[in-house]
């Protein structure tokens, strides 16, 4: 090739970073986990993902499939999204209380959580639903007082939770992450008292059911091992 075809080639094509290759396959197992994509398009799209050298090619893996961000609101938030939620003008109120007794109740949707909540869980149950809760501070507290009852505390990804209570005769679960969410987005502490009773916080989708997460996190914990694996 002489000097003047090089020129006209242009640039050599970019070879896609790692964030770029994860990305992507996080939204192909999205996409799976939605009906989108079968077990076997999903094998051979990772594939393709896997073998891509250039951006380009891992455009061309996705060119056919509906776009996340408007057909679906199940899309996968950016670290920029999370700190996006943080609006210190919103008025939050600085303290609630939830009580459950021998019943149930809730917080879901467009909600602004106060700066201090407590939610009292006595033989009943409480959900606590952050994926689409518009923060007012960077940081809120949640008490719990849990009695022969549940929590359930669910957030999205870009939303950090930290466990710094008691269980005595209980249990507690944290979710699980394949990716730790940014160190500058939302954080919930939750503190208190579990007594023959359970707090489950689990991280899942705005509009994302249980057995959608449990989907999606199985084919994204294989795609990580493939991916770590290098096969």
């Amino acid at each position: 090739m002489t000097d003047t075809d090089k020129r006209d080639a242009g640039p050599p094509a970019r070879p896609p970073s790692p964030e770029e290759r994860q990305a992507t396959v996080e939204r192909l197992c999205a996409h799976f986990a939605r009906d989108t994509l079968t077990a076997s398009e999903l094998e051979s799209r990772l594939d393709l993902a896997y073998a891509a050298r250039t951006r380009n090619e891992l455009v061309v893996i996705e060119r056919d499939l509906p776009d996340l961000g408007v057909s679906d609101t199940k899309t996968v938030p950016t670290p920029t999204d999370a700190e996006d939620r943080i609006d210190p003008a919103r008025p939050a109120a600085e303290q609630d209380l939830l009580v459950s007794i021998w019943g149930s109740t809730e917080r879901k949707g467009a909600w602004i959580p106060p700066r201090r909540l407590t939610a009292l869980t006595v033989m009943g149950g409480t959900e606590l639903d952050f994926r689409e809760a518009q923060f007012a501070s960077p940081e809120v507290s949640v008490r719990v007082v849990a009695l022969m009852g549940g929590v359930d505390v669910i957030v999205p990804p870009g939303v950090r939770v930290e466990w710094a209570g008691i269980a005595l005769m209980g249990g507690v679960t944290t979710p699980e992450r394949l990716h730790p969410p940014a160190g500058d987005g939302p954080l919930v502490r939750i503190t208190g008292l579990v007594c023959m009773g359970g707090v489950d916080i689990v991280e899942r989708l705005p509009g994302e059911s249980a057995k959608e997460a449990r989907k999606r996190l199985r084919q994204a914990r294989k795609a990580r091992r493939k991916l770590d694996s290098g096969t």
